[in-house]
């Protein structure tokens, strides 16, 4: 498996904007580029909820409804960090963020299934004040 460790996390005033990375180590043998990765959300009292997830090889991403437009995935394999850029940000979007690597991607709304995925960080804080 990949460990994940996700950044970027802070306040931020409502309107504003975040990246967030997430960045991988690993055993040799299969590197960070071999797996597809995610994003999820989870606030306070509420369930993790799916925002993004891109290919392994960056050519192809998907981002749900609820946060198109509005947030963008992207990764440099290279660097072994994958982002997520997040604009116009509202105070609901106060959340810990998880990253997450799978070995599947289908650019459906199947990649929020949380069993998709083996390896997951700790999160990052984000918090959106209005």
């Amino acid at each position: 498996q990949v460990q994940l460790v996700e950044s970027g996390g802070g306040p931020v005033q409502a309107g504003g904007s975040l990246r967030l990375s997430c960045s991988a180590s690993g055993p040799s043998g299969r590197t960070f580029s071999d797996y597809t990765v995610a994003w999820f959300r989870q606030a306070p009292g509420q369930d993790r909820e799916f925002v993004a997830v891109i290919h392994w090889r960056g050519t192809e991403s998907f981002v749900p409804d609820s946060v198109k437009g509005r947030f963008a995935i992207s990764r440099d394999n290279a660097k072994n960090t994958v982002y997520l850029q997040m604009n116009s940000l509202e105070p609901q979007y106060t959340a810990v963020y998880y990253c997450a690597a799978g070995p599947y991607y289908s650019g459906t709304y199947s990649d929020s299934r949380q069993d998709r995925y083996m390896s997951w960080g700790q999160g990052t804080q984000v918090t959106v004040s209005s």
